[in-house]
């Protein structure tokens, strides 16, 4: 423990000798080699150089070492919340996992000094630069000391104490305790059970819960607590609980199976990464490791094309250069500095711009070969410290919110409704007693059926269909979107799709292939394009290959096969170059039309004689070769075409090769030629050469034996040009307006130019005429002004990640909802921020999954247009059982009551059992066929739903009045005058019960042919538009067809009816089948008349509703004071109960009628709609 605090402990010198197996004298003395060259590309995360270095003292001995004076407290200093990672019991080590994870937090040369630099990292965790860990370490035999570790001495052997440590077997015990292995820990999966506890803690369930209890208890008592008179039915009211109870286990296991079923499918998605091995040294010697298993300490192996897995520090290597943007955001490639050339220059005093020893975790390395210390594992590294920062609890999606809110008001209006009965009801009861001479008995069990009533209307108004509904919807849909190519893993991603109104897109590999490609080119006179009728005048390019001599093939040839750093090799089992983008293509035009066989023969054929890397201020690379015929050399230069016409005096000819000098007309139709491809979104390659008769030619600056780059980019030969596009993805631009006439707005946000960014969105259609801006300009906005210009923003380009997230946030600030696609780590705060975020399963690193809601497992655009038309048919599912479900709960709750309150005996039209299969049954099945409906391709004919917009909209409550006003009617005329109409006794029994039966018939066969109805929402004729598709519609309406037939048959006892005839049946179904040419009715008439009518109608129900609503809080504010004052609460206690009774005034929905003319633009007609609080749900 003490070895970890930051200052310096006193010196402890043990002079026993140690076994050499063990022992780190040798592994210390000698750093490694030094490369001289150091990089010129500037690093935003390092510390800017000053003119006076702090950490620079005079030499401290007589053997010329050099102790860097640097105060371990400021640049070690534990950020707020690490300090746990500062802090480790029994550390043999010098330093422990926070004190190395400050070198990169970010990129930090103090921390790196502080540390003692390489030699004192490598010292202080007994590694070795050049033979790595021991093969033999079990736990570590001595302990190091912060100051024996960071001391700069050239003291030969550094002598450490001995520890005591017990015999072990396994391998690197101290250095995993310490520094943990590289591995997250899995994300802790939710049991069933708590999935399915969470499932079960929905407001309306408790209700249905609540109702089941006292349906049971009743329906038990019924049963078994009082005696039935000889040839009386058997009591099975009980079963009315019990199917309560099993709705309920539906809805539980459904929701949470879905839960359940989602977090395995993520697991497999992230257990499909790559379990890569690379290259360790351990004992002087190189082994293959699995990327879990490497440890800090370990000396690791780098190539070109590798994925870093760890932190560690740069030792030695050739011209390695990583790309760092997917976890930091920086789009250069980053040179790297050895760390004792670091160290060397921090010593000296030398300007520190461009050093940069540090390996980042989830960089590739792009150039150059190397080996690197590991420094940090696991969740000390960076990529493991922001996969964990991002891992969040899936919430409850805002639909599901609205849907509650509205089951509660409507389990109140249907309570109010059952306390309203049962008064009425209870005091005609009393007001009969006392001419009533039936037994006490008796009368109990009328007094009885009075309350069964009242509960079996409470029964009937709990939407119970509701969650199920919303449930199955989503469970569907994500299903079927897996299929699809998108994996869900927030739920609520899946309905807020749905009404996107904004699609903030990646260029690269979303919008494009992320496939270079040789497009076109010009080569003297003769120029191809990818087709014919691209370019008119132009050739293809196997037309092009085809008349070229063999001599300029060659010298193509040469130009993109040795003056390249790429490689061959090979992906998912296919062959492929690798390397760089642009290198690539031009190798594939070479492989492809140019009779290059191999890249690896074409370069054992030439004696090359030097490469000259990429330099980045001249854009150009080159390398020298002798020629075969050994009449000299040629240099051979490939890069930024405008800047190498810069370069060259002469022009060849095509055909010949032979040289001609470059006139300003010949440079001017170049540059036109150039202009035009960069216009087409073409990245545009320059390709020249010069013939030398000696090497190096007498006017070259010669360093370190090698002729400068710079001092032969003269009077060269200028060969031709070639235009390299990233291709859009087949299908994109159909996509793109697909999602235009949706409403939705399509934006492109990327880091290349705007010239070819205009290019590419023009292609795509997402430019027409708005606005394209650069990431810089549009940062220096003050939010106002961003305000004004967002809406008319079509391109932003050279976008940084943090121009992303701020153009995300003020697009939600302005009141849409935004999906965003994005690939790298450092598109997690824009991923996060978004309503929806869409990683790329593909190309995308783990943390832009992580981050995002939806992974696109193709990388497609059009796949999000996939999503959007399933989040539109979700919404779409529940608005339609939505629908369905008021309009039974509305004609079933007004039926009973009517009927309940006109019989002398209180008996309503349709008994309990009766109304358990219209409410329960049906609603279930209804669910099922209503929220399974697949989306068509009309579905993004329409504007997205802004965010406030009602649940239920005012074509819903137009079909919604205008069936239950149809039903109501029938089954009244049927139960009141039916006797009249088809000449019935009125004192004969049996045909008493027919009618009654006739009656539960038809309405039964009303619901049926109503969900037919609720297929469409807007005013259209055709219900049964895709009918066919959806083979849960028609199952599920074959298995209510036959339950009701069967019922009706053979279910007299329980459901008190008894068979009929034909003719009867006849009657029952032409009746009920009149609602379907009603519903056309019901469409022809004009939303706007019916909204007036609603609002002068429904003003007196709202102020009912909003008399009995105040009173509702009041009474249960006095229960809730008499309740609390009956306890001995805690003051803390008090203020959670009084937090919870106002979350409970809060979560009352305000039924109100109010002016449509956010949502209906066209006629400006109000509508019913349910107010909610989702400003304060959005903050």
């Amino acid at each position: 423990m003490a070895s970890n605090n930051l200052a310096p402990p006193t010196l402890a010198v043990d002079t026993r000798t140690r076994p050499r197996s063990d022992t780190n004298e040798t592994r210390v003395m000698t750093p490694g080699s030094f490369v001289s060259n150091a990089s010129n590309i500037s690093n935003p995360f390092l510390t800017p150089a000053n003119s006076h270095n702090p950490f620079i003292t005079p030499a401290q001995s007589d053997c010329g070492s050099s102790i860097l004076s640097v105060d371990p407290e400021a640049a070690l200093r534990p950020d707020p919340g690490t300090e746990a990672d500062f802090l480790v019991e029994n550390n043999p080590f010098a330093f422990s996992p926070g004190q190395l994870g400050k070198l990169q937090n970010p990129k930090s040369l103090p921390a790196f000094s502080a540390l003692g630099g390489l030699t004192g990292i490598a010292r202080g965790l007994q590694s070795d630069i050049n033979a790595g860990l021991s093969v033999d370490e079990t736990s570590v035999r001595s302990s190091i000391t912060f100051e024996q570790a960071v001391r700069r001495t050239s003291d030969k052997f550094l002598y450490l104490p001995e520890r005591t440590s017990k015999s072990e077997s396994d391998s690197f015990l101290d250095r995993i305790r310490v520094f943990g292995k590289n591995v997250l820990p899995a994300k802790k999966a939710t049991p069933i059970w708590k999935l399915m506890w969470n499932a079960y803690n929905d407001k309306v369930i408790i209700l249905l819960t609540i109702a089941a209890v006292i349906s049971l208890a009743l329906g038990l008592y019924e049963t078994f607590g009082t005696v039935t008179e000889p040839g009386d039915p058997p009591s099975v009211d009980w079963v009315e609980g019990v199917a309560i109870i099993i709705a309920i286990l539906i809805v539980t296991l459904v929701g949470s199976l879905n839960d359940w079923q989602k977090e395995r499918a993520f697991v497999r998605l992230n257990a499909k990464k790559e379990d890569r091995e690379i290259k360790v040294i351990r004992s002087g010697k190189s082994y293959m490791v699995n990327v879990h298993d490497i440890l800090v300490g370990d000396v690791i192996h780098l190539e070109q094309g590798d994925l870093v897995p760890v932190d560690g520090v740069f030792i030695n290597g050739h011209d390695l250069k990583c790309d760092e943007s997917s976890a930091t955001g920086e789009s250069d490639a980053i040179k790297k500095t050895p760390g004792e050339q670091v160290m060397a220059a921090l010593e000296s005093g030398a300007d520190r711009k461009g050093l940069d020893p540090f390996i980042i975790s989830g960089s590739k390395v792009l150039e150059g070969v190397g080996t690197f210390l590991c420094t940090s594992v696991g969740v000390n590294s960076s990529f493991g410290k922001i996969m964990m920062s991002i891992r969040t609890d899936i919430e409850a999606t805002p639909l599901q919110k609205k849907l509650e809110r509205l089951a509660v008001a409507i389990a109140k209006l249907g309570g109010a409704a059952a306390g309203l009965l049962f008064f009425v009801l209870l005091f005609r009861f009393i007001a009969g007693l006392s001419t009533d001479a039936r037994t006490s008995s008796e009368k109990a069990s009328s007094f009885l059926d009075i309350l069964i009533v009242a509960v079996t209307i409470i029964v009937v108004a709990v939407p119970e269909g509701l969650p199920l509904a919303v449930t199955l919807a989503l469970a569907f849909a994500t299903t079927r979107l897996l299929k699809e190519n998108n994996l869900v893993r927030v739920l609520r991603a899946c309905e807020t799709m749905g009404n996107a109104t904004a699609i903030c897109s990646d260029k690269t590999g979303t919008l494009t292939t992320n496939k270079m490609t040789v497009v076109a080119g010009t080569f003297g006179q003769a120029s191809f394009a990818k087709f014919e009728s691209e370019k008119s005048g132009s050739q293809t390019i196997s037309q092009w290959a085809a008349s070229l001599m063999q001599k300029t093939k060659d010298a193509i040839v040469q130009s993109v096969a040795i003056n390249s750093t790429a490689f061959e090799g090979e992906e998912a089992g296919q062959f492929t170059f690798i390397g760089s983008k642009t290198e690539t293509a031009l190798l594939q035009l070479a492989r492809d039309h140019l009779g290059m066989q191999s890249l690896a023969e074409a370069r054992a054929n030439e004696e090359v004689v030097q490469m000259m890397p990429f330099d980045s201020s001249k854009k150009c690379m080159g390398a020298v070769i002798k020629l075969r015929d050994g009449s000299g050399y040629r240099l051979l230069v490939k890069g930024a075409s405008e800047i190498l016409l810069n370069y060259c005096s002469e022009k060849a000819d095509a055909e010949s090769l032979a040289t001609d000098a470059l006139t300003p007309d010949d440079r001017s139709k170049l540059r036109s030629i150039i202009d035009s491809y960069a216009k087409g979104s073409l990245r545009t390659i320059g390709i020249v050469f010069k013939d030398f008769t000696q090497w190096p030619p007498n006017y070259a600056e010669i360093e370190d034996g090698h002729v400068k780059f710079e001092s032969i980019l003269q009077d060269l030969v200028w060969l031709g040009l070639v235009g390299i596009q990233d291709p859009v993805r087949p299908g994109v631009p159909e996509a793109v307006q697909k999602a235009q006439n949706a409403g939705v707005v399509v934006r492109m946000v990327t880091g290349d130019n705007a010239v070819t960014a205009q290019a590419i969105a023009t292609e795509c259609g997402i430019y027409t005429d708005g606005l394209i801006m650069e990431g810089p300009d549009f940062r220096r906005l003050s939010d106002d002004e961003r305000d004004v210009i967002i809406p008319k923003l079509q391109v932003l380009a050279r976008s940084s990640p943090e121009d992303k997230r701020i153009l995300v946030a003020r697009l939600k600030a302005l009141g849409e909802t935004v999906a965003v696609t994005g690939d790298g780590t450092n598109d997690a705060p824009a991923l996060k921020t978004a309503d929806v975020g869409f990683s790329m399963g593909i190309c995308g690193t783990e943390v832009a999954k992580e981050a995002s809601e939806i992974v696109l497992m193709d990388d497609n655009f059009t796949s999000i247009l996939t999503a959007l038309k399933w989040g539109r048919a979700v919404n779409d599912s529940v608005q339609k059982f939505l629908q369905f479900q008021i309009t039974v709960n509305i004609t079933a709750v007004l039926l009973a009551f009517i009927s309940a309150v006109a019989d002398p005996d209180s008996h309503s039209v349709l008994t309990a059992v009766q109304l358990l299969w219209v409410n329960l049954i049906m609603d279930t099945f209804a669910a099922l066929a209503l929220a399974t409906d697949p989306p068509t391709e009309r579905v993004l004919d329409r504007a997205p739903q802004p965010k406030s917009a009602p649940i239920i909209t005012i074509n819903m409550w137009k079909m919604i009045i205008g069936q239950a006003i149809f039903q109501l009617a029938v089954t009244l005329v049927l139960y009141f005058a039916g006797s009249s109409i088809l000449g019935y006794d009125p004192n004969n029994d049996t045909q008493q019960t027919e009618l009654n039966t006739m009656v539960f018939n038809t309405f039964v066969w009303m619901q049926i042919f109503n969900e037919f109805n609720n297929r469409r929402l807007d005013n259209k004729f055709n219900i049964f538009e895709g009918i066919h598709r959806n083979k849960f519609f028609i199952l599920i309406n074959c298995i209510m067809i036959g339950a009701q037939v069967a019922i009706i048959f053979v279910g007299g006892t329980a459901f008190e009816i008894t068979a009929i005839d034909g003719t009867q049946w006849a009657i029952c179904i032409i009746a009920a089948a009149v609602s379907l040419p009603w519903a056309v009715v019901v469409r022809l008439f004009p939303d706007a008349w019916f909204a007036v009518i609603a609002k002068t109608v429904g003003a007196p129900v709202v102020i009912v509703y909003k008399y009995f609503a105040n009173l509702y809080r009041r009474v249960s504010s006095i229960f809730s004071r008499l309740w609390k004052k009956t306890k001995k609460s805690s003051p803390n206690e008090e203020k959670g109960e009084e937090k919870e009774e106002s979350q409970e005034r809060e979560a009352a929905p305000e039924i109100i009628v109010s002016g449509g003319d956010d949502y209906f633009p066209s006629n400006h007609a109000p509508e019913i709609q349910i107010i909610e609080d989702l400003e304060r749900g959005r903050k």
